[in-house]
């Protein structure tokens, strides 16, 4: 390194004119601020033109494609710009060779990062081919297969640039073989857990946007990953889940209900009349089978128990929608209909009372 360096001030020092200097050193410096110039330029206005022509395309994968290479191409001008003012410089052969290398492993560097930014493309990618050949992928899937390619990426550029400066790579994968084990051992939760990930993949005990319960949280599903599964619970709070922890418990997924149970006792007092408790269980049953937000297949309403306090009507049925919204609305305007045929028949609504009958009257002797 000392010998270039002294070779490059002898190099200076042989330049006996203002003219031979400015052409050493200034002229790479302006190849530099030129090509930084123009990056700016390319990102303000030829960028943003080229977007503008791809948003008038029917499909959006071209737009998606250029905006996750925005940032690389930016960065890859500047690049450009710094290796033709480096190799404008008067440099040996072998400082030639290391800033080729540097230049070539950038620019994959650089085509990897713009690929790690084409997640949403993938999506984009399945849905077309699901409209296409009338396949349905699984949301869960998709996040998996987004991530999986990322890592196969950073996988390959990483080969790439290994060989791109003389490594072996066969000793390199060697050494990951000898190592696996122990690694094996200290990452066995980490390795569970995407085992647990597959088993949800492959089971489908739920899907991203589905409503589940599990033994410690209940909310909508937000995202899986390798690790965990991201659960949004009702009170906006995010909960990480280990996804082993969810392959080895009981999942309620109340998305894919459907239909939704209603069931209740109504008790009535006991001073009803026979005939009026046999009209109000007809009238009901006949009023939730005409209902049309409840399902007509499975009804009961029958006379059930004598309780302490109440003549109990069972009532048994479920509501064709399973949205909580819509379901608390029809239990609603069922329980109001109830009260209606209560009050038409003029029968009363028991409540919790208990008589007392005393066989000896009490005398209350006045003084």
């Amino acid at each position: 390194m000392g010998s270039n360096i002294n070779q490059f001030v002898q190099l200076i020092n042989e330049l006996h004119t203002l003219p031979a200097i400015i052409e050493l050193l200034i002229i790479p410096c302006a190849i530099f601020l030129a090509f930084i110039l123009f990056s700016n330029i390319f990102a303000k206005y030829i960028f943003s033109a080229i977007l503008k022509l791809c948003s008038k395309t029917k499909t959006e994968l071209d737009e998606k494609i250029f905006l996750a290479f925005q940032r690389p191409l930016k960065v890859f001008l500047v690049i450009c710009g710094l290796y033709v003012a480096v190799m404008w410089l008067p440099l040996d052969g072998g400082y030639q060779l290391i800033i080729n290398k540097l230049f070539r492993s950038a620019i994959i560097i650089l085509v990897t990062w713009g690929l790690y930014n084409i997640e949403d493309i993938n999506t984009i990618f399945f849905d077309r081919i699901q409209q296409t050949l009338d396949i349905e992928f699984n949301k869960i899937l998709l996040p998996f297969i987004s991530k999986f390619l990322r890592i196969v990426t950073f996988i390959f550029a990483f080969t790439i640039i290994v060989q791109e400066w003389n490594y072996d790579i066969s000793g390199l994968i060697a050494g990951f073989g000898l190592g696996g084990l122990a690694f094996a051992l200290a990452a066995k939760d980490a390795l569970s857990n995407i085992f647990g990930g597959i088993v949800i993949i492959l089971d489908k005990p739920f899907s991203i946007g589905d409503w589940i319960k599990t033994s410690s949280v209940e909310g909508v599903v937000e995202d899986i990953t390798f690790r965990s599964t991201k659960i949004r619970t009702f009170a906006q709070a995010l909960v990480t889940v280990p996804n082993t922890t969810l392959a080895n418990d009981s999942i309620t997924n109340w998305s894919r209900m459907g239909k939704r149970r209603i069931t209740f006792n109504l008790g009535v007092a006991y001073s009803t009349p026979v005939d009026k408790l046999k009209i109000l269980t007809d009238e009901i049953r006949e009023m939730l089978y005409n209902h049309p937000g409840i399902d007509n297949e499975t009804i009961f309403v029958r006379f059930d128990n004598f309780n302490e306090s109440s003549l109990d009507i069972f009532l048994y049925f479920f509501t064709v929608t399973t949205d909580w919204s819509d379901f608390l609305q029809v239990k609603e305007d069922v329980n109001l209909k109830i009260l209606e045929l209560v009050e038409q028949n003029n029968i009363t609504i028991a409540f919790p009372s208990r008589s007392l009958y005393i066989e000896t009257p009490i005398s209350v002797s006045s003084k």
